[in-house]
Formats: structure tokens, C-alpha cells, sequence
């Protein structure tokens, strides 16, 4: 862990990273977790509850809030419940909506050249049909995997780790991967707590939010997307007028 973050997430505009390193936004790389965090709803739980053919998978769910069973379990076993066509569930995908800051949150990390990535415990599939209809394209995406067999959903899970199994896809994979950066995590539950404890700085909510508070982890709080976007903002103004007076500073 190269640096804590405060609860209010002001003092990380000025403090150094641990490392002796500041802050610079051009060597950050930033985790989006995607229902509930770039969307507006948990768009899986609404897939399974709309297209679902009976009850099991409720049961599922609770056994899974438990933490008596996987995410990978819980998946499957839900998945085996639902039936929905390819065209069908690209239809009702259509209709779901984006947290309204998303778009501009994105150009802001285009334009500073900011490294940024999706890590979802959904599916790609679904990932990339909501951003398509959004004509969002060429975002990093890494989740389950979904293949149809008719009105069956197939899943499989390429970032599943044996040794964690709490999620179906280990995310802080992807975070270890980029350790010699400074990593930003943004999310909302349980799926994201693993990439939260080892990340560099997180933006939290709802139920991961109360998790961190709960354990200690210094987080910064926010309500949707636009937070986030301030935040960097601030941070990029910082780092600007901090460049602008180096650059000013005569030399003998």
C-alpha cells in the first residue's frame, strides 16, 4: 500500500505519496466498478428478477448477502433461472440509463490522458450493449464472460481466484497489476471490497461505503459521478499551479 487517503479526501491534493512521490494524475490509472456506479440501477439484479422463471434465485441472493455462498455460485445458479433471447435482452438493455456525469467524466480522463478501465462482476456482454446504445466505445472493459444457448445464458468467469472466492471476478487482480501506479478505485458494494483494501484511493458509496467506514479504511464518500469528477478537477488545478510555480522558480 503506498498511501492512505482521508475520510474527506481533501488532504490528498497536497500531501506525497509515502513513496516520496506526489500525487500526478498522469501516473494514476482509475478502477470503475459498473452497476450502481457508471449505471444508475444494479442492472444484473434487475436482468434476474425481470427474466428469471421461477424463485430460486431469491434464495440464491440471500444465501449470497449471507456470505454463505460466492458470488460464482450465486451467478451460476441464478443464470440457470433466466431465460431471454440475445435480441431481447440487447432490447431491454437499451433502456438503461447512465449516471449523468459519466460522459464528461470520460472526456476529462481522454483529454488528461488519464489510464482508466470497467471491472465488473457483471458481464462484458451486457457492459458493452449499455455503453454501445450510449455510443460510448473503446472503454477497457474486464468481467464475466456470457454466451447464449437460445434463451439460455451461459456464463463463465476468467478472473476468478481460487483463493478469494468471495467474488466471481477478482478485481484487485487487476489493481496488483498496476501497482507502480497510483491506483483510484470507484464503487458501491460488495464486489468491490477486495480492490478497495489494496488500492491507492477509493470513492465509495452506499454499501461498500459503509463496509470501509466500518473496517477503518480511509475513503472519500460520494453521491454519483459529477463528485468524482470535481474531485479530479480540483486535483488537475492543483497540480497545474504546483507545475506553473516550479517552472517559474528562477535557477542560479
Amino acid at each position: 500500500m503506498k498511501t492512505l487517503v482521508p475520510v474527506n479526501g481533501q488532504d490528498i491534493l497536497s500531501e506525497p505519496r509515502t513513496d516520496g512521490l506526489p500525487f500526478n494524475l498522469s501516473r494514476c490509472v482509475i478502477f470503475f466498478d459498473f452497476d450502481n456506479t457508471i449505471t444508475q440501477t444494479d442492472v444484473l439484479d434487475e436482468i434476474i428478477e425481470r427474466f428469471a422463471i421461477d424463485d430460486r434465485w431469491v434464495l440464491l441472493e440471500k444465501e449470497w448477502r449471507k456470505a454463505k455462498i460466492g458470488s460464482k455460485e450465486c451467478l451460476e445458479g441464478q443464470l440457470q433461472s433466466i431465460r431471454v433471447t440475445r435480441l431481447t435482452l440487447s432490447r431491454y438493455l437499451s433502456t438503461v440509463s447512465l449516471d449523468s456525469s459519466f460522459k464528461q467524466l470520460i472526456q476529462f480522463l481522454r483529454r488528461n490522458k488519464i489510464e482508466f478501465m470497467v471491472v465488473s462482476d457483471s458481464f462484458s456482454f451486457v457492459i458493452h450493449q449499455i455503453l454501445k446504445h450510449h455510443n460510448i466505445r473503446h472503454i477497457p472493459v474486464y468481467a464475466n464472460e456470457l454466451r447464449f444457448q437460445k434463451d439460455h445464458l451461459i456464463p463463465t468467469f476468467p478472473f476468478f481466484n481460487q483463493d478469494c472466492p468471495r467474488c466471481a471476478h477478482c478485481k484487485k487482480i487487476h489493481l496488483k497489476n498496476n501497482s507502480h501506479k497510483t491506483t483510484i478505485y470507484v464503487g458501491d458494494g460488495r464486489s468491490d471490497i477486495c480492490a478497495a483494501e489494496c488500492a491507492d484511493i477509493v470513492f465509495a458509496k452506499d454499501g461498500l461505503l459503509d463496509y470501509l467506514r466500518k473496517v477503518n479504511k480511509p475513503c472519500i464518500e460520494f453521491k454519483n459521478l459529477g463528485s468524482v469528477l470535481s474531485f479530479l478537477e480540483q486535483w488537475k488545478g492543483k497540480q497545474m499551479k504546483r507545475e506553473t510555480i516550479e517552472v517559474s522558480m528562477p535557477t542560479y
